[in-house]
């Protein structure tokens, strides 16, 4: 029985393995860009560096704009500081998160796109 979108035949082109092989990643980069999607994974933390993106802004008004308590903010914040996605500065007694990678915002509009498909 025919699988679709498998070869029929198993025929390996040494010039293609060769090819791609010399442009394969490390193991440990492949771990690391496997873990930034485990943290994207999670739409409470898609929404809030979507927040972000809009505009720097306080953690209080962050939950505000989720409807959450301050504290499972934090606690994805924190995840996501750890990926070196968002970035905080402290003013007095507030703390405010924005996106610490341009590289994010790109990521997360690319995303934004296709799930319009």
């Amino acid at each position: 029985m025919k699988n679709e979108g498998t070869c029929d035949i198993h025929c390996i082109n040494e010039n293609s393995v060769r090819i791609v092989k010399s442009q394969m990643l490390q193991d440990e980069t492949f771990q690391m860009i496997s873990d930034n999607f485990k943290v994207l994974s999670d739409p409470t933390r898609v929404k809030i560096l979507y927040a972000l993106i809009q505009k720097e802004i306080c953690v209080c008004d962050l939950a505000a704009v989720l409807n959450m308590t301050d504290s499972a903010v934090s606690h994805q914040l924190r995840l996501l500081r750890n990926r070196n996605m968002v970035k905080f500065r402290k003013e007095g007694k507030m703390a405010y998160y924005s996106i610490s990678n341009p590289h994010i915002i790109e990521l997360v509009k690319m995303g934004s796109e296709n799930a319009k498909k």
